[in-house]
């Protein structure tokens, strides 16, 4: 075990302790790295299988009229215009107001799995976001940690 010193102006530190802080360091940026590339495939994947189903926003949503449903905002405001499009069928009444005999229902019932997808695409690219965000911080973190603690001088061999 290396028994050299390194002193940091306010502590001195072992030369296990120095390299456990650079070890930590550098797990940091390679979990850094690691979260980064997770968040942006998932973030890719979700993209790409939006795009594969072709839906169009209708003209009367709210915002992106006749784009693709292709990110996350474009799959909240297509969730947002089935729920108001589901609604307007029924009367207002939700798939669980309406009777079991209403001809509607299924289609409501239709209209409130589509939503809880879109919304489901919308949390997943929130989380791409995060785990991203998180890489981020780690790679500041491990940059950090390795650059107070600078490597410990190699010793010559006897």
């Amino acid at each position: 075990m290396n028994n050299a010193t390194f002193e940091t102006g306010t502590a001195v530190l072992r030369g296990g302790q120095v390299k456990a802080i650079r070890l930590v360091g550098l797990a940091g940026l390679i979990g850094g790295v690691l979260l980064i590339i997770t968040g942006l495939v998932v973030w890719i994947a979700i993209t790409s299988q939006l795009r594969a189903e072709e839906i169009v926003v209708p003209d009367d949503a709210i915002a992106f009229q006749g784009q693709v449903v292709s990110g996350p905002f474009t799959a909240f405001v297509q969730a947002d215009i089935i729920n108001h499009h589901a609604l307007e069928m029924s009367g207002g009444k939700t798939y669980a107001e309406l009777d079991r005999d209403d001809p509607v229902r299924a289609t409501v019932m239709n209209a409130s799995f589509l939503r809880a997808s879109l919304f489901t695409s919308v949390v997943s690219y929130g989380i791409a976001v995060f785990a991203a965000g998180v890489g981020v911080l780690f790679l500041f973190f491990g940059w950090a940690l390795r650059a107070i603690v600078p490597a410990l001088p190699r010793q010559a061999k006897s």
